[in-house]
């Protein structure tokens, strides 16, 4: 070997020495749970075997490279970072993790951006007890607590879960692997320097775009960009608004009028109807008098029903001024809210901001046809309407009613209560006497269909005369008939015969019946029956009345009695008396006889 050969082969064993040695010095410095970079030397089924530069080879499990959808995400001269777990099992082999070097860079990452105050991002993965679980660098989970999701508390929290967020670190404990975050806080700095720039610029009057923030039953708030501003409901639309909610949601965009500002408090007031034209500067124009306009019913008071014409303008509809026909005791009984309606403008002031509408001049006033079509003395038909003390109403037309007073109703009776002749719904015939076209009152007579008879019924209805008529009405007192139109009778009730007096025989109304006259009573004009036939009463009083008629003397007609009832001769009358004094005498026994009543 010559010098040469021997110097060289001298030096590669120092150089192998060296490199020897330096390994051995690297390996004797590996020491567990610190990260080392190693080179991969091969891929088994099952593990990844990796050359730390120490006398052993690592091995680490294979899933620990096994990507999402299963694949192998590394292979053989790889260089790969890893965390020394033991320098030696067993079998010789150093047991090696590349997820635990990958999670403990990662916290290394986080304390470093911790220190620096920076932020980071992560996605909201979970709701957990007392807040959410995010997600940040490397699969680390945080804790973001509920207090500091938003500025302001969030109802429902699972509707944030899988959304990305920037945070801010607020605690940070490596040992234990506890990391706090906080998203507020950087909601309030970005909301400061928004709230600076907006303030610098916002006065009263102008018009800017703020987005629907918060709803209340009141209004609704709206972020200017940094600052809240109330937009009242009465400011938010020229109509009807009964609740914010039917006109904005939450995050909505609007553009709205500042009304007010106060810099020291910093209250903003809001407009939204402000931006737009006051329907009430065309009123007018739109709705003059006399048109017909559709609406839809808003609201229903006791007095009438308000009626949109279009947003922001509205029209009453007076009580009045619903039916011509109908008596309406309240609105809600012919209209309901949300109905839609059609109706006729009677009055416009736009100053007020008031429009009189009507439902009822859409139809011809039945009044104006009633006076187009009938004069006084016209005969009419009707149904009785309502009954009073004073008289009956008599439905003429529909809207048209017309009053009979109780001193029109008949010429034979003295009627007290009108109710004992009529009842509602009877058909009844009468009269115009008079028309008031002022007051629009339409008086009736039924007598008047006849003339007067008292000129012939003395002679007509003599004492004891057979009559027969229809009951009209049956009342404790007795009973009223119609003898013939226009002529009516009175039978006292203690003039019944036996089987009505006992209940044996029922008399109904309508029923036809047989009497005789009693006797007249010329003071209250009144023709007094009795259902008595053939008693010795009555053929006394026959004989005498021949006997006075045979001696040539008038016959007297019965005279008014006080209490206007006439009275009743006892069955032995007197001799020389008149005859006026026997039926006086006769009926005095049956006391008063009521009127009609």
């Amino acid at each position: 070997m010559t010098t040469n050969e021997t110097q060289a082969t001298g030096t590669m064993d120092m150089e192998s020495f060296a490199a020897l040695f330096e390994a051995t010095s690297a390996a004797s410095e590996v020491k567990e749970g610190e990260i080392v970079q190693g080179t991969v030397l091969r891929v088994s089924k099952e593990t990844v075997v990796v050359d730390i530069g120490f006398k052993s080879e690592g091995v680490i499990p294979l899933s620990e490279f096994t990507g999402a959808n299963g694949e192998v995400t590394v292979q053989a001269g790889d260089r790969v970072d890893v965390l020394v777990e033991s320098r030696e099992d067993e079998n010789g082999l150093v047991l090696l993790s590349k997820e635990k070097a990958d999670k403990m860079k990662v916290w290394d990452e986080i304390s470093a951006a911790c220190e620096r105050d920076e932020i980071i991002e992560g996605t909201i993965s979970a709701r957990v007890k007392g807040g959410l679980s995010v997600t940040i660098r490397g699969g680390v989970k945080a804790f973001l607590p509920g207090s500091q999701v938003d500025l302001r508390p969030i109802r429902n929290l699972d509707k944030m879960i899988g959304q990305g967020f920037q945070f801010k670190v607020i605690k940070f404990n490596k040992k234990r692997g506890n990391i706090v975050l906080s998203r507020r806080v950087l909601l309030e700095k970005e909301r400061d320097e928004l709230k600076r720039d907006t303030l610098e610029k916002l006065s009263e009057g102008m018009v800017t775009k703020g987005v629907i923030k918060n709803i209340t039953e009141y209004g609704a708030f709206v972020d200017l960009g940094g600052i809240d501003g109330l937009l009242h409901i009465t400011d938010m639309s020229w109509g009807r608004v009964q609740h914010p909610s039917e006109l904005f949601q939450v995050g909505d965009e609007v553009t709205v009028k500042v009304l007010k500002y106060n810099a020291e408090t910093e209250r903003v007031s809001l407009g939204l109807k402000q931006t737009m034209e006051d329907p009430w500067s065309h009123a007018e124009e739109a709705f003059p008098q006399g048109k017909k306009v559709q609406g839809k019913v808003v609201s229903i008071t006791d007095y009438g029903a308000f009626i949109e014409l279009e947003p922001g303008v509205e029209g009453l509809v007076h009580v009045s001024e619903m039916s011509w026909t109908r008596r309406v005791k309240h609105p809600k009984n012919l209209l309901n809210v949300g109905d839609d309606i059609e109706c006729q403008v009677l009055e416009v002031d736009a100053k007020a901001k008031r429009i009189s509408l009507s439902i009822k001049e859409l139809e011809p006033d039945p009044w104006t046809l009633f006076v187009n079509e009938f004069n006084p003395g016209d005969k009419v038909e009707g149904k009785v309407r309502s009954i009073t003390d004073y008289g009956i109403f008599i439905g003429i037309r529909d809207g048209v009613d017309g009053m009979v007073h109780k001193s029109d109703l008949s010429w034979t009776l003295r009627v007290v209560n009108p109710s004992d002749l009529y009842q509602k719904n009877d058909d009844v015939e009468a009269v115009i006497l008079s028309i008031n076209h002022d007051e629009k009152k339409v008086s009736l007579g039924i007598k008047q269909l006849f003339d007067d008879p008292w000129s012939h019924i003395p002679n007509d209805f003599p004492q004891g005369k057979p009559v027969e008529g229809k009951i009209i009405n049956i009342f404790d007192g007795g009973l009223f008939i119609s003898i013939t139109p226009g002529i009516d009778g009175f039978v006292a009730s203690h003039d019944y015969p036996a089987d009505v007096t006992d209940g044996t025989r029922k008399l109904k109304r309508g029923e036809t019946i047989r009497t005789e006259v009693a006797g007249l009573d010329i003071g209250d004009k009144r023709i007094l029956l009795s259902m008595r036939g053939g008693s010795s009463s009555t053929r006394s009083e026959s004989a005498t009345s021949s006997a006075s008629s045979s001696s040539g003397e008038p016959s007297a007609a019965p005279e008014r009695m006080s209490g206007g009832s006439p009275s009743v001769a006892p069955k032995e009358a007197r001799r020389g008396s008149t005859l006026g004094d026997l039926i006086k005498e006769k009926l005095g026994d049956l006391g008063d006889l009521p009127s009609k009543s």
